[in-house]
């Protein structure tokens, strides 16, 4: 979402970025007090945290020119799952555009969440369900969608609650965004060509205008360069360790600032990484094991010390440009897909909630840039994936074939290509309709 913003901003539009307080304090602590002080034409407001209701207040309160010199707000721009502005952008007669951050794939997942609760296929019977085979059922009738079973749709259908709230919401949310102005995906259309038809038959008018980080990558001086939404602080000394190592010879590890795993499974990963034999850096958050600190036997970090690096957090995009790194054992986040294929890095996928599942699925097989991990994580699969992945047959396909789609995802963002277009005709025919800029 902040990427967009930038992009916005970049082609002239006044910003006022609304987040939750509990975002925006943690943005605050990682980059410092004043780091989101001092931006022209780029403001912050808050809103509670779970509490839609104020947005109406907020807007008025932004559109109030007694106790302000700033315009008034003409348009919305929100994420897909805050669909509570449509109230608000309807009250004041403003367009509202949605921007659904995950992949088109899981979009499309979400929208038929409905039909998977009408076919009687979740909520499951119990939690036996879950280990039974009952979710290796193929899904066939999703249109756009081939090769899907059950288990590779979005993690909130494994419940054996009939009135599972996140189930509720996604079905509450997918129902109200027709109502929206327009749609955004962070995608390009080569990447997703089936599931943006469907998705087109569904919803009103889509802007694929991704990868985004390539986008905002072609902004020259850019006065917001510094301006971050990493809730977690970098830590230093990553890209000097990388410099240090062959080029394709680093296995860079990072789940996300949300995935969480038990100390089990901490301990399988390090050692299918330390027994692979390759170089690697971990990203390890501080709250990355569930209830207890992220704790590495002794002896890993000996027997690793001269091939691995070990770090809370670091600046991914960066990491997944460097020349050193050769493969990426990820959560399957849909930005961190965007990033490796944008690096043209392929990926080991370990899925963890939400759509990461669909994601997963299709960087395995759709566009045969991944290999999947199981839940139950096994020091042996991981360091059989590493190797294949650093050595392998299969490695090496990956590898030409996420290249193939770096490519196409530099044609898409490149002046004239389909996202760069995109975005041009977004800001023509829904954006400048509210008024000038």
């Amino acid at each position: 979402m902040l990427k967009l913003a930038k992009l916005l901003h970049h082609k002239g539009f006044l910003i006022t970025f609304v987040n939750t307080e509990y975002n925006h304090k943690r943005l605050l602590r990682s980059r410092g007090p004043n780091a989101l002080d001092g931006f022209p034409g780029f403001r912050f407001e808050t809103i509670p945290d779970g509490l839609p209701f104020p947005m109406p207040i907020l807007l008025s309160k932004l559109n109030d020119t007694t106790s302000s010199n700033v315009p008034p707000v003409t348009r919305i721009v929100s994420d897909g799952c805050m669909s509570f502005t449509l109230d608000a952008a309807e009250k004041f007669g403003i367009p509202n555009i949605l921007f659904w951050t995950p992949s088109a794939c899981g979009l499309l997942s979400y929208m038929h969440c409905r039909h998977l609760v009408e076919r009687g296929l979740t909520p499951l019977k119990d939690a036996s369900d879950l280990t039974s085979g009952y979710l290796e059922t193929a899904i066939d009738w999703i249109p756009g969608m081939k090769n899907m079973r059950l288990r590779d749709l979005p993690s909130f259908i494994r419940t054996t609650d009939e009135n599972d709230i996140m189930v509720n919401f996604l079905i509450r949310e997918t129902k109200r965004t027709p109502r929206a102005s327009a749609v955004i995906l962070n995608t390009f259309d080569p990447f997703e060509k089936d599931v943006l038809v469907a998705l087109s038959s569904l919803l009103p008018r889509i802007y694929t205008i991704g990868p985004l980080l390539l986008l905002t990558d072609q902004i020259k001086n850019d006065i917001l360069k510094s301006l971050g939404s990493n809730l977690w602080k970098e830590q230093p000394g990553c890209v000097e360790w990388l410099n240090t190592k062959e080029p394709n010879s680093v296995v860079f590890v990072n789940f996300g600032s949300i995935t969480v795993m038990t100390p089990q499974q901490l301990v399988e990963f390090a050692w299918g990484l330390a027994n692979s034999g390759k170089p690697f850096l971990w990203i390890i958050r501080p709250d990355l094991v569930v209830g207890d600190s992220a704790i590495l036997p002794s002896e890993f970090v000996t027997e690793t010390k001269d091939r691995g690096m070990l770090a809370s957090w670091c600046a991914q995009e960066q990491i997944l440009k460097h020349p050193s790194i050769a493969g990426f054992l990820t959560h399957s986040g849909w930005n961190s897909t965007l990033e490796s294929v944008c690096g043209g890095v392929p990926m080991i996928s370990w899925p963890f909630f939400a759509e990461q599942q669909t994601n997963c699925r299709y960087c395995c097989t759709e566009w045969g840039i991944g290999m999947e991990i199981d839940n139950n994580v096994k020091r042996n699969e991981v360091e059989k994936q590493v190797r294949e992945l650093m050595e392998g047959d299969k490695g090496k396909a990956m590898k030409k074939k996420v290249k193939e789609w770096k490519t196409m995802a530099e044609e898409a963002a490149k002046s004239g290509g389909s996202s760069y277009q995109n975005l041009e005709s977004l800001i023509a025919d829904v954006l400048l309709t509210a008024g000038n800029k």
